[in-house]
């Protein structure tokens, strides 16, 4: 008998593996790296959301996939006061273990597979194929989602403000391709997890009342509290939306087991009721990404959208992985347009996830 085929060969190469060699001539650099790489958040976990997470650190029982009541209150409060959402309740949130598991595995939890498939934008998160592969359903690109073909399309992601381009979609796009998708039965889920952090444009929910009428059906929003609060560590997200469609994952995620530690549940109630901190972050990556483009403005580089998110999209219209090299020799690690889709192989991705003393060092050494 000859052994199954591992499932790994599905998917794309890691891609954050071939950056490895850059990485260690940043490391090289005589004042050390720069990395505006991956995006992983440095600042401090806010005071009051490490108290909530010690005071609920006797935490011996299994905690519940659905998560604790005052979680869930939590949590549609937040999509109505944030998000202009209406009439949520506790069957239109669910909490997942960070966003980026619930990306990768949400066609498997659909009961996706062979003939159907997962639509997302032609420069993106990689994850959205990962998802499509690990199940064996066909990705597929697309500029306007609203030109696809609808047949066998089960799945439309969205992403606004977008990973890794910062482009926003306004709220009269989202609502004609909310519309679309419901006359040709597709499901929507829009990542939004960089809804906090608009710059040039306002980000809006898919969510939002003039969005999807005040009715949640066929549509669901994915959040992540790992760069409005720091919390990357924490793996803290969760989806809201569409009842029928939660209902169906929050029972595979029973058995699953997919439970959010009650310690972290804790966390985001204390964190979803506090505004403060996610002002005083903003401030932070402003500060960032105004010495930051400038900088790289200044150096020879165009910046294309960024009008949000914690990326600018920048390019010297030469190949990715050249820039990626140049800029590697200055000890500034950044991440290459290719990771996120042909389209992007003239750009690169950087990241405003370093520390003030670390950005002005970038800034230096691009004068």
């Amino acid at each position: 008998m000859s052994a199954a085929v591992p499932v790994s060969s599905r998917l794309p190469a890691f891609p954050w593996d071939k950056l490895a060699p850059y990485k260690a001539t940043a490391v090289a650099h005589p004042d050390g790296i720069v990395d505006l790489s991956v995006g992983t958040p440095v600042d401090p976990v806010p005071e009051l959301i490490q108290r909530a997470l010690i005071a609920a650190a006797d935490s011996p029982g299994y905690p519940t996939v659905w998560g604790t009541e005052a979680l869930r209150d939590a949590l549609t409060g937040w999509v109505e006061r944030r998000l202009g959402a209406v009439g949520a309740r506790h069957e239109n949130v669910l909490p997942v273990v960070g966003s980026k598991e619930l990306v990768a595995w949400l066609p498997t939890q659909l009961g996706l597979g062979p003939g159907d498939k997962v639509a997302y934008p032609r420069l993106a998160y990689p994850t959205y194929e990962v998802g499509a592969r690990l199940c064996g359903a066909e990705p597929v690109v697309y500029d306007d989602p609203t030109e696809l073909d609808p047949e066998g399309l089960e799945l439309l992601w969205l992403n606004s403000p977008s990973n890794p381009t910062g482009r926003v979609l306004p709220k009269e796009e989202l609502t004609r391709i909310v519309a679309w998708a419901r006359e040709h039965g597709v499901l929507v889920f829009s990542d939004e997890c960089y809804l906090e952090l608009g710059w040039e444009a306002e980000p809006v929910s898919v969510l939002h009342a003039d969005v999807c009428g005040g009715t949640y059906e066929g549509v669901v929003a994915v959040h992540s509290l790992s760069k409005r609060s720091n919390l990357a560590g924490y793996r803290a997200a969760f989806i809201a939306g569409d009842a029928a469609v939660l209902g169906e994952l929050l029972q595979i995620r029973k058995h699953g087991g997919m439970m959010t530690a009650a310690p972290v549940q804790a966390a985001t109630v204390a964190a979803l009721g506090d505004d403060t901190h996610v002002a005083e972050q903003r401030e932070r990556y402003a500060r960032r990404r105004t010495a930051l483009r400038a900088a790289l403005e200044a150096h020879g580089f165009r910046i294309e959208h960024s009008e949000a998110s914690l990326y600018l999209w920048a390019t010297r219209d030469e190949p990715c992985w050249e820039t990626v090299a140049h800029l590697a020799e200055l000890g500034i690690l950044v991440a290459p347009g290719d990771f996120y889709g042909p389209a992007g192989d003239r750009f690169v991705r950087v990241a405003l996830t370093a520390s003030d003393e670390r950005v002005d060092a970038a800034v230096k050494r691009l004068s």
